[in-house]
């Protein structure tokens, strides 16, 4: 697995969530992330029952750019 980092939020100082990477192999997108508040995974629950394996994650807004340019990196060639 060859894992490229995209970027961290900007805002995070010396911790280092949230950030993103892109799996180089399968396009995959890696994330880092603040796990969802109990309200927020009772919501999303409604739509998509959360098997144990998964995670619900918050990411702020001022991540959207680089979860652009993570898309962009992702897109088949």
């Amino acid at each position: 697995m060859r894992l490229r980092f995209v970027g961290k939020d900007p805002e995070s100082g010396d911790h280092g969530c949230p950030a993103v990477w892109v799996d180089e192999e399968t396009k995959e997108l890696v994330i880092q992330g603040m796990t969802a508040d109990a309200d927020t995974l009772a919501r999303t629950s409604l739509n998509s029952p959360l098997p144990a394996h998964e995670s619900v994650l918050r990411l702020p807004q001022r991540m959207i750019p680089l979860l652009r340019e993570a898309l962009d990196g992702a897109e088949p060639e």
